[in-house]
């Protein structure tokens, strides 16, 4: 089987089974990451009606110029602290994290903790 392959069947396994968890549980929107190489974005959504509610990403014009490179720690605090401030604006005080295929570490743990410090209870 070809590696990429292998690796992509693997990544799907992973984030079916941090769903399967979170989805059982629907009484919080729920905080989902993604990263890539050189950029961060991270989403609000409330699963019951299948809507984003808040995002925030190093993708949007007025957040590039001020952030810069995307693919750092920095970059995932930034994006962090952003989110949970309009998610509080939105009336959102408590969410479930999913963070996907990825380890809890370096830009994923970052922009969690971030989000925390500013007043999202995780």
């Amino acid at each position: 089987m070809d590696k990429n392959k292998f690796l992509n069947r693997r990544r799907l396994r992973r984030r079916r089974h941090v769903r399967r968890r979170l989805k059982a549980n629907l009484d919080r929107p729920r905080l989902s990451i993604h990263r890539s190489l050189c950029h961060i974005s991270a989403q609000i959504i409330d699963d019951r009606c299948g809507k984003t509610l808040v995002s925030a990403s190093t993708n949007e014009r007025a957040l590039r110029e001020e952030i810069g490179y995307g693919g750092n720690c920095q970059a995932a605090q930034k994006i962090g602290e952003i989110l949970a401030k309009r998610a509080l604006e939105a009336g959102i005080q408590a969410v479930r994290f999913d963070r996907g295929h990825c380890k809890y570490h370096g830009r994923v743990a970052a922009l969690a903790e971030a989000a925390r410090e500013a007043g999202l209870t995780i």
